[in-house]
């Protein structure tokens, strides 16, 4: 499956690639970046690299997936953002990771209604979550933005979770 390519106004989301391995091995280094998402920092590159071939991976088992994130004006690779649904998970997730240099420039929610809008028009989902830590406001404020609403708390990989989500009737109303 060739997965594709999605432009923003500011952000292009583009297929990962093995060099990117680097650049999301020295994200999540940040303490800060990694906090709401299990606190797990990528401890070796090859780690990195082995996250990278699974996030393609799921590209080819579920037809979509995570994509890189480029700030258009510079070129430069600023995190990841896409749809997940591992084994066990209780839907397809849209979920992202920003460098914190591009933190408070609404990012975040670009890439994530990018991802959710062709999640919606392209797969077909009736249903999108995102799974967020209790105590990440701002991941909260980007839920409500997309226009998600809290469903309720799950336990994830041993991390309660809110449940934020939205159906694709709500999608649909949103986008008038």
């Amino acid at each position: 499956m060739a997965i594709p390519t999605l432009e923003t106004e500011r952000l292009t989301l583009r297929p990962l690639r093995e060099a990117d391995a680097t650049a999301l091995f020295e994200l999540s280094q940040d303490p800060d970046v990694v906090r709401y998402v299990g606190d797990r920092r990528v401890p070796t590159l090859q780690e990195a690299w082995r996250a990278v071939a699974g996030w393609i991976g799921h590209w080819a088992l579920r037809g979509y997936g995570q994509w890189a994130i480029e700030e258009r004006a510079s070129g430069q690779f600023i995190g990841r953002a896409g749809i997940i649904n591992p084994a066990e998970w209780p839907g397809p997730e849209v979920g992202y990771l920003l460098g914190r240099a591009w933190w408070g420039r609404g990012y975040a929610t670009e890439a994530a209604r990018a991802a959710m809008d062709w999640g919606f028009r392209e797969i077909g989902f009736d249903d999108l979550l995102s799974l967020i830590d209790p105590n990440n406001r701002a991941s909260i404020g980007v839920a409500t933005r997309l226009g998600e609403s809290l469903r309720g708390e799950a336990e994830v990989m041993g991390n309660r979770v809110l449940l934020y989500g939205i159906s694709r009737a709500e999608w649909e109303a949103s986008r008038g």
